[in-house]
């Protein structure tokens, strides 16, 4: 793989941004691999909280593989949300303007075909609901033990906290955690009006541990889109809420990525 560092101004976030890309370029990798007979597909991949944009040899190993370039932006905790707060439109740093800054200096993410989206934890959250607000951009999703904490934190008041964080932080990441069920921070509210509007929502990989504090949220939001006849591939299997799980998972569900491309 080839790495970059690459930095440019952001508009959304208003500020310099950097962010890392892979790209697959070994030339024992192409033979013989029929991935290298259509043009490179784009993958971004969302690092979970307290994470930042960075990869790991195992997924660089998938990118060659697959033919797949690998773009990590940094999310910082933003869940990748927009905040109402000046400079932190994350969603629409991730959804809108680097897929625009690829198209234009890279000529990657030219079609939704060519152009998928995943993640982990609250990465995982990220991906479904970046590839829900974008579904024009992203074509597929994968989204593993995803912080699908919306139910969890929704009525939280001034002075309550969980093990991971404070109301003030979800405040300002989710918005007005009285009103967030019906917002457009919840990914059950995009579905339902993609659905009103007739538009095609991605097809979607998830995949949990079964010893995840989590599972019980993953299962939710399954049960959700298949109610909502959204197409889902969903899979629980052992394990918990780390790396050997998203290793093992990510390699899975590269490869449903790479089905029929």
């Amino acid at each position: 793989m080839a790495e970059l560092k690459i930095s440019f101004y952001s508009h959304s976030l208003i500020r310099p941004v950097s962010f890392k890309m892979y790209m697959p370029n070994d030339t024992l990798a192409q033979e013989n691999n029929p991935h290298y007979n259509r043009k490179c597909k784009t993958v971004f991949v969302l690092h979970g909280y307290s994470g930042h944009g960075s990869g790991w040899n195992r997924i660089y190993d998938l990118g060659e593989k697959y033919n797949f370039a690998l773009i990590f932006p940094n999310g910082e905790n933003s869940f990748y949300l927009d905040s109402q707060s000046t400079g932190g439109k994350y969603c629409t740093f991730v959804g809108s303007e680097l897929v625009q800054y690829l198209q234009k200096t890279f000529g990657l993410c030219m079609s939704k075909e060519d152009t998928f989206i995943s993640g982990l934890s609250m990465g995982g959250f990220g991906a479904l609901h970046t590839g829900l607000a974008y579904p024009e951009t992203f074509g597929k999703i994968v989204a593993l033990s995803s912080a699908l904490i919306i139910h969890r934190i929704a009525g939280m008041k001034p002075g309550e906290e969980n093990q991971f964080a404070n109301y003030y932080y979800y405040r300002n990441c989710f918005g007005d955690l009285d009103r967030l069920i019906e917002s457009d921070n919840n990914p059950e509210v995009l579905v339902k009006k993609l659905k009103q509007q007739g538009k095609n929502i991605p097809d979607i990989y998830m995949a949990c541990g079964t010893e995840d504090f989590l599972i019980e949220d993953n299962r939710q939001f399954y049960q959700f889109l298949s109610n909502h006849d959204v197409k889902v591939t969903y899979i629980e299997d052992t394990g918990s809420h780390n790396m050997e799980f998203w290793n093992k998972y990510f390699a899975k569900g590269f490869a449903w990525l790479a089905e029929g491309n």
